[in-house]
């Protein structure tokens, strides 16, 4: 698969999530083997009203590459701005998001809300690539609801508006993240469009990757939420490709990855700020751990980094120590 300059074998992506795929926790997707990471989707909005908290997601790191920056809206004078200022940041492409299916984004007529009109799609399409130097790239659904599906419109749209890749999210707008994602849509797309075609939804283990290309033949795979707190999913889906296994993380390793992210967030963020934000992070690190919730409940309680790393490689230890420590 090519976009632009970045090319990526059977390659498997980091999905952009709204307060998760910040700037830390994409660099420790890559390192773990994301081969593209795509920030959280930015408000063009927030972007053009110079939003302190619009502007700090602009912020990229060069081992994170290659990076999309994901933008959403409704307003084509709007995001035509906004994609120039995210194009002006340095991300090797910039990411449509016309998926999105929370109420207060689809009510600002933005994310899913163009599925109901492929036509608008298509004209914001065209109006971000006439307008940056970046290839740009589409995040959509199936379509509005279940008994409106467009999605094979919408990607002939996409393509002919000039985005280089598109990738579909396979549940309606209608079902959130309930129901089965449905695959089966990808080869029908794949039968209508040239451009790369990348499977998202339902992707949560080594297993559903390999899945995902051999029932597909999507271009690349996107992992969303199976990454919270696991961003060593890359790195299994691809010796579980090469091999047909590959090897757990250790506990220890899990717990030293978790702290690793953390000191990223220090990095980025003011300790304060970044201490309380990275709470919900450690559910996720610790899922599945004997005994875990009482660590947990002491570094949720913590403001001091020290204090936290002294109490997490404690239970390390204290996890080696036992003959089971994790609970299937």
């Amino acid at each position: 698969m090519t976009i632009g300059s970045v090319t990526v074998d059977k390659g498997v992506l980091l999905a952009p999530m709204e307060d998760v795929t910040d700037m830390p926790f994409r660099r420790i997707c890559k390192r773990y083997g994301a081969d593209i990471v795509y920030t959280e989707f930015i408000s063009s909005d927030g972007l053009v009203r110079d939003a302190r908290r619009s502007l700090e997601k602009l912020r990229l790191a060069e081992d994170e590459r290659p990076v999309a920056i994901q933008i959403f809206g409704g307003d084509e004078e709007v995001m035509v701005d906004a994609a120039r200022r995210a194009a002006e940041s340095g991300p090797d492409f910039v990411d449509i998001n016309f998926g999105c299916w929370v109420k207060n984004v689809v009510v600002r007529n933005a994310g899913a809300a163009l599925l109901k009109d492929p036509q608008q799609m298509e004209r914001l399409t065209r109006a971000i690539v006439q307008a940056v130097d970046k290839p740009v790239t589409v995040k959509t659904r199936l379509g509005w609801s279940r008994d409106n599906i467009v999605i094979l419109d919408v990607a002939r749209r996409i393509e002919d508006a000039g985005a280089k890749a598109l990738t579909v999210h396979c549940r309606t707008r209608d079902m959130g993240h309930d129901g089965e994602a449905d695959w089966s849509w990808i080869p029908k797309i794949k039968e209508v469009v040239s451009f790369p075609v990348i499977v998202n939804g339902d992707v949560k283990t080594p297993e559903d990757v390999q899945r995902a290309f051999n029932e597909t033949g999507a271009d690349a795979v996107m992992i969303g939420r199976a990454a919270i707190g696991h961003p060593f999913i890359f790195k299994h889906a691809k010796q579980f490709m090469e091999t047909g296994a590959y090897t757990p993380v250790t506990p220890r390793e899990r717990i030293e990855t978790c702290l690793e992210h953390l000191r990223l967030d220090l990095e980025h963020k003011p300790e304060r700020r970044a201490i309380h934000e990275f709470r919900k992070h450690y559910g996720g690190y610790l899922k599945g751990l004997r005994n875990n919730s009482a660590c947990r409940q002491d570094v949720v309680r913590s403001d001091a980094y020290a204090e936290i790393e002294e109490r997490m490689l404690r239970f390390a230890d204290e996890l080696e120590t036992q003959l089971d420590p994790v609970v299937e």
